[in-house]
């Protein structure tokens, strides 16, 4: 699986809201700086993710960015769906909505079911759990696998 960087951003910038003291409303320079994201990058993103309804903002002296959501609500999926579409998707398609012949013909399973394991990482893995250091133990089993760490 890629990770844009959009998305490995996204991700990092939802995390900085999600540790903010009191869900205080934080600048995007903030956010920019506490974790090296291109400023004029970031709003593009920050606006991609209000659009998300995942965070909001309010401008001013006492303005800056918040999750729209608990923390506990959103999931690392949520973030890569407001920044990035669907996951999975094949060729721009739902990998259950492309066809192949021949040899090829059973490779739409295959598709399928790499979304579906993805989707069991990202949809259960929320905000509040990244901040916390709180892998859920089925992610946490993966990370002992004994491949998961080797470079492929």
């Amino acid at each position: 699986m890629r990770v844009s960087a959009k998305t490995d951003y996204a991700v990092r910038a939802m995390l900085e809201l999600t540790t903010a003291p009191d869900a205080t409303p934080v600048k995007a320079e903030a956010i920019a700086e506490a974790q090296g994201i291109p400023a004029p990058f970031l709003q593009n993103i920050l606006q991609t993710l209000r659009n998300g309804g995942l965070v909001e903002s309010r401008r001013g002296q006492v303005g800056g960015h918040r999750l729209a959501k608990p923390p506990t609500e959103i999931t690392v999926a949520d973030v890569i769906r407001a920044v990035d579409g669907p996951l999975g998707q094949v060729a721009g398609r739902a990998p259950e909505d492309v066809a192949y012949d021949g040899s090829a013909e059973h490779l739409r399973d295959a598709w399928v079911a790499v979304r579906a394991a993805v989707r069991g990482v990202l949809e259960h893995l929320t905000l509040a759990d990244l901040a916390a250091g709180r892998l859920p133990d089925d992610v946490r089993a993966l990370l002992g696998e004994p491949d998961a760490w080797h470079r492929r």
